[in-house]
């Protein structure tokens, strides 16, 4: 099997390197600049090879498409003409946010199959979050090996695509928020005298076992916060200064905001 990666950014890095520590077939790495999908070939186990978009179009049994929304009508400009060339079934994979697997298709000049995906930056790491969907031709043996190549980047769900992007505006938005909530926990322990290195991991490490027993437990956020207020204490003190700047609002908004410019994408289409 052969997995092509168009466009070796961050996300598209990550991906790969799922995909390569499934041992499921040859990588085929395609950058605008090439310099760096060499260096992610470096860094990769496996056999792997770095090509033109034009190649990895042609040649690959699963075509990863990791450029940013804006440049697929450009790309696949590009690509058509190798896609409508190949004689071998393939799959597309696309993970641009606010583009449909019907906006694929038209774009690609096909009705090929496609599965749309939103991943997140935690892929890089084995913690991602994969929400995907598939067009009514992707068969049952092309899923289960797509899920076979990216099950090291983490958790996988099958999410209808008419709710993908809200899911996304959790999972693919929200690591950006949580990055923000650590580095601002941090400031706050280094404002009462804590150094530096000790209140990153301490507020890194806390995060990592709230959403640990989040998961495991199954209780209500809500459950759990009231678990760690007591009354007269510390911890409800800080409860309230969050709520008299609007946290629990300010979180929800950002996540309405980022679903929103979604749907602007879509609309510039």
């Amino acid at each position: 099997m052969k997995i092509s990666f168009i466009g070796t950014g961050n996300m598209g890095s990550a991906l790969a390197k799922a995909a390569a520590l499934s041992g499921m077939g040859e990588l085929l790495l395609a950058n605008r600049t090439p310099e760096k999908a060499e260096r992610l070939a470096a860094e990769l186990a496996g056999t792997i090879k770095v090509c033109s978009g034009y190649e990895a179009a042609s040649e690959g049994d699963y075509i990863f498409i990791g450029v940013k929304p804006q440049m697929y009508p450009e790309l696949f400009g590009e690509l058509k003409p190798a896609l409508k060339d190949r004689k071998k079934s393939f799959v597309l994979v696309s993970m641009a946010a606010g583009i449909t697997i019907e906006a694929v298709r038209e774009l690609a000049g096909g009705a090929y199959p496609v599965i749309r995906i939103m991943p997140n930056t935690p892929a890089a790491v084995g913690e991602g979050v994969i929400l995907y969907d598939c067009s009514e031709n992707v068969s049952e043996e092309m899923k289960d090996s797509f899920l076979k190549m990216m099950k090291p980047a983490g958790y996988i769900d099958n999410l209808e695509e008419r709710l993908m992007d809200a899911g996304a505006a959790v999972s693919g938005c929200g690591p950006a928020f949580v990055y923000m909530f650590a580095e601002a926990l941090a400031d706050g322990a280094v404002a009462c005298g804590l150094p530096r290195k000790k209140a990153a991991e301490y507020a890194c490490r806390m995060l990592a076992g709230a959403a640990m027993m989040l998961l495991e437990s199954g209780e209500n956020p809500g459950k759990l916060k009231d678990d760690v207020c007591s009354p007269g204490g510390t911890t409800i003190c800080g409860v309230r200064a969050l709520e008299e700047g609007a946290f629990r609002a300010d979180v929800m908004n950002a996540v309405i905001a980022a679903y929103d410019r979604t749907l602007e994408l879509k609309d510039t289409k």
